[in-house]
């Protein structure tokens, strides 16, 4: 390529037909409703430990699982939910995990930040900054071993895009070209840091240019971008390209954990990005505008979307919790 800084060559646009369009609401509006419901249950005691809420920032999951495949691996850090549910993993299951109860994915023992479905190529949520990155790069090594045609999506934010495994797994993947796409979702602030405090270089896609890797750097708050941007980074690695970087401009609301009062931003700032930039009412604007879809069809979603979740809720609260002998099980010595 001419330049590492630009992007594989593009692929014909996403579709942006009603029912593609309704999918993606419908499946960002669950992300939302379900943080929403976390986030109350956490204040109720429910939910223990941390709890990193992915609100705002629905557009990149639900973008980048749109252009991918069957076999297809995700890995990523400790603000998980929405992934997990992008994913395909079941509300309850999810829920139930964050509630510490026996029903979850990873039968109580993992909570928020390290659940696990094997079924849905889901490789888990990792707590420790950056430790998925290089977890990432070995799937996309063992793809690569094996001769499939998987890639390997690595997501991290823009705090864990400063440490120094992330480069070493960069120096890896170009030089074995692994098909692994790091996702940066760039939500302006590393825990209460802004990116211009501690970043020398605040455009992340250009990241991988000492390594000949190329980025992109997209609108996270639009999904049909993301899923756009998604299928050219595909695209490339099944091509045997080797790695691309995806910087998704995006905005979390909420602060970095349950513990975060984020007083380092003011409420006019968060304000302006929910009334003009917000995913999830920016496509319900396009879905009328586009295909005249009404606001009861729109509440219609909502209203399932919000059984789904309260059905989760309750599963989560009845389940019992782990058996004292699971302690025991799924220990590696």
């Amino acid at each position: 390529m001419a330049s590492a800084a630009k992007a594989a060559k593009k692929t014909d646009a996403a579709p942006t037909d009603k029912a593609t369009l309704l999918r993606y609401y419908r499946e960002m509006l669950l992300i939302r409703r379900f943080e929403e419901r976390a986030g109350q249950l956490y204040g109720m005691g429910l939910i223990g430990g941390f709890c990193h809420l992915y609100i705002g920032q629905e557009a990149v999951v639900v973008g980048i699982q749109a252009a991918l495949g069957e076999g297809d691996q995700v890995i990523t850090a400790y603000r998980d939910h929405g992934h997990m549910l992008a994913c395909g993993m079941e509300a309850r299951g999810v829920m139930a995990e964050l509630t510490g109860r026996a029903g979850g994915y990873s039968k109580g023992k993992g909570g928020s930040m390290h659940m696990f479905s094997r079924e849905r190529n889901f490789f888990g949520g990792h707590g420790i900054v950056g430790a998925q990155v290089s977890l990432g790069t070995g799937l996309g090594f063992a793809n690569r071993y094996r001769g499939n045609d998987r890639v390997s999506v690595t997501y991290f934010g823009d705090g864990a895009a400063n440490q120094g495994q992330v480069y070493e797994s960069f120096n890896m993947a170009e030089l074995w070209k692994l098909p692994v796409i790091y996702v940066i979702e760039n939500n302006q602030y590393a825990m209460g840091t802004a990116v211009k405090r501690a970043s020398a270089e605040t455009q992340f896609f250009r990241r991988g240019e000492s390594f000949r890797i190329p980025g992109k750097q997209v609108d996270g708050m639009d999904v049909v971008a993301v899923r756009a941007a998604a299928e050219e980074a595909v695209a490339w690695c099944r091509g045997g390209n080797g790695p691309i970087i995806l910087e998704a401009m995006t905005y979390r609301y909420r602060g970095h954990s349950m513990s975060d009062p984020a007083k380092y931003r003011t409420k006019e700032e968060v304000d302006q990005v929910r009334e003009k930039r917000d995913p999830i009412d920016s496509l319900a604007r396009r879905l009328a505008a586009e295909h005249g879809v009404k606001e009861d069809e729109i509440k219609a979603i909502d209203r399932a979307v919000r059984e789904i979740v309260a059905d989760s809720a309750g599963f989560a609260q009845s389940s019992p919790e782990p058996d004292p002998a699971e302690l025991y099980t799924d220990v590696l010595r």
